[in-house]
């Protein structure tokens, strides 16, 4: 094994896709549905260092390939995450403090049971990380202390039960899950008939909803021709009109208008078709579906838009994104002509777009790099947090003139796993060989005791505050609990448990993007305690 192991220290690459590649598929292994998935490659690592280091061979990934993997990491997450980050401070604004002030709480904590402890405070930044499983937070710890030894240790030996106490804490949550109230709305489209005599107006109807239903085709008499519903039509008596959003307003609707028709307007394709259509095209990507216009450019409408697994009412105001799937209602000699003006091609799925990603990622580590005076000191945020800043401010903006500034979900996505992965194996490699001293001289046992001291305040406090104090219901905690952990485990066994219930997402992209920045920013203050 010595030759193994010094011809792996002189390929540092090959060392880092070996990790990655083993390290994966343990992840992947399940025991009951549960797998450490990308934390088995930090524990490789780990493991393999720590082995070498036994022939006295220094297996250790460099740290700039670290550092590259985290800031892909962190700036791909900001992408993905700030429209719905800006829009969920402004709905859901107690959660959100909630989840912070449940995070301070247990890096309050850490502090003092670290002391009672007699942990060194590097090693007690790096084990609250790990209890709240959440490596930008360890970096932000390492460059803080300026010890990129002790936070790897502590993290280490506190992660895998991060892991674990987390998911008995989503099993509780999930226990009385037949009680909630808050299900997501179920899309349906109808044709209704109407007896109103009032002469409604199409945007009054969906202003006076809420902008959750659509009104995507009409007809007015037996023989005329179907065409895309318009905001200023006004609905006469008998016409024929298809409605499209969640049971509980289209039955409403329903009822406000007259009664659902046993017409479909949706079967009829003489004159309109419907599509799903994949957004691909630049000019396309980062305006509102208001602002595409497209009932005057091509008489065609859209009634849903599909980003990731949810779909949801395509709303004026909605931003499409590249890769978004749009349900388009279009007259049958138009639809071609509109499938080619969005793109409609798997590009839109996997362009990475270089020019955002290599100015949005030199943005965010050049903004990681100011120094920011306090008190008699200079604090800088770090790569991890500056990357994560500038991703989410990009992907609300959405673009800046001709230039679409956010990735396509699927592609930022895959970008983002893969830094992950990179940095996870740097990590690991660097801790590995100091990993042995920690287990052997009993300070795990003591650091083990602090994170689950971390962990245990983190899942209470949720439980407590989330489901008591804000009412929200046991499926939606599930996945709220998996983003402040931000763990994939974590979300991933709660999706498995409510065969991949949409609150679980919605729970889960809530609060993941504040979890984050809260997280790096108390990592960044505990390691410099």
């Amino acid at each position: 094994m010595s030759d193994i192991f010094v011809f792996l220290a002189q390929q540092p690459v090959l060392l880092l896709f070996v990790v990655i590649g083993v390290g994966s598929a343990v992840g992947h292994v399940k025991v009951r549905g549960v797998g450490l998935s990308a934390a088995a490659v930090l524990f490789l690592a780990i493991g393999l260092s720590a082995w070498a280091a036994t022939y006295g061979v220094h297996l250790e990934i460099t740290e700039a390939l670290g550092t590259f993997g985290l800031a892909l990491f962190t700036f791909c997450v900001g992408l993905v995450s700030g429209a719905t980050f800006f829009s969920s401070l402004r709905r859901s604004l107690g959660p959100v403090l909630a989840v912070a002030g449940v995070l301070a709480a247990s890096a309050a904590v850490a502090v003092g049971v670290g002391r009672v402890l007699g942990l060194d405070q590097a090693v007690v930044a790096g084990a609250w990380a790990g209890a709240v499983t959440n490596t930008p937070a360890l970096a932000a710890a390492r460059d803080a202390a300026g010890d990129a030894t002790g936070p790897t240790i502590g993290y280490a030996v506190t992660y895998l039960f991060g892991v674990v106490g987390m998911l008995v804490a989503v099993t509780a949550a999930l226990r009385h899950r037949e009680r909630d109230t808050d299900a997501p709305p179920t899309l349906v489209s109808r044709t209704v008939r109407v007896e109103a005599t009032g002469q409604p107006r199409i945007e009054d109807l969906e202003e006076q909803h809420g902008d959750r239903i659509k009104f995507s085709r009409v007809r007015r008499g037996e023989q005329s021709p179907i065409r895309t519903a318009e905001a200023v039509d006004l609905l006469l008596l008998d016409d024929l009109v298809t409605v499209v959003g969640p049971t509980e307003d289209v039955d409403a609707v329903t009822r406000e208008l007259g009664h659902a028709s046993s017409h479909r307007l949706e079967a009829d394709r003489l004159y309109l078709d419907m599509r799903r259509v994949t957004v691909s095209a630049e000019h396309a990507a980062g305006r509102t579906i208001g602002e595409l216009d497209l009932l005057h450019r091509f008489g065609a409408t859209i009634s849903r838009v599909r980003r990731g697994d949810v779909d949801v009412v395509a709303t004026d105001d909605f931003q499409l994104q590249l890769g978004d799937r749009v349900r388009v209602i279009a007259p049958r000699e138009r639809m071609t002509e509109v499938s080619t003006w969005f793109g409609d091609s798997s590009r839109g799925l996997s362009d990475i777009m270089p020019v955002v990603l290599g100015l949005g990622m030199a943005a965010g580590i050049l903004l990681g790099a100011v120094a920011i005076p306090v008190g008699g000191t200079v604090f800088t945020i770090g790569s991890a947090a500056g990357t994560l800043v500038v991703g989410l401010v990009l992907g609300r903006v959405g673009r800046i003139g001709p230039v679409v500034t956010a990735l396509p979900y699927t592609a930022a996505q895959a970008i983002a796993e893969l830094g992950l992965l990179v940095f996870l194996a740097q990590a690991g490699s660097r801790a590995g060989a100091q990993i042995g001293a920690a287990f052997t001289s009993g300070d795990w046992l003591r650091i083990l005791a602090l994170g689950v001291v971390v962990t245990a305040v983190v899942a209470g406090g949720l439980y407590v505050v989330v489901r008591r104090v804000f009412a929200v219901g046991g499926t939606r905690l599930a996945g709220i609990m998996g983003g402040v952990q931000t763990q994939p485990a974590v979300l991933a066994f709660a999706n498995a448990r409510t065969g991949y219930d949409a609150r679980v997402a919605l729970g889960y992209a809530l609060v993941y993007p504040a979890a984050m920045i809260t997280k790096i920013v108390l990592g960044r203050i505990l390691g410099g305690l």
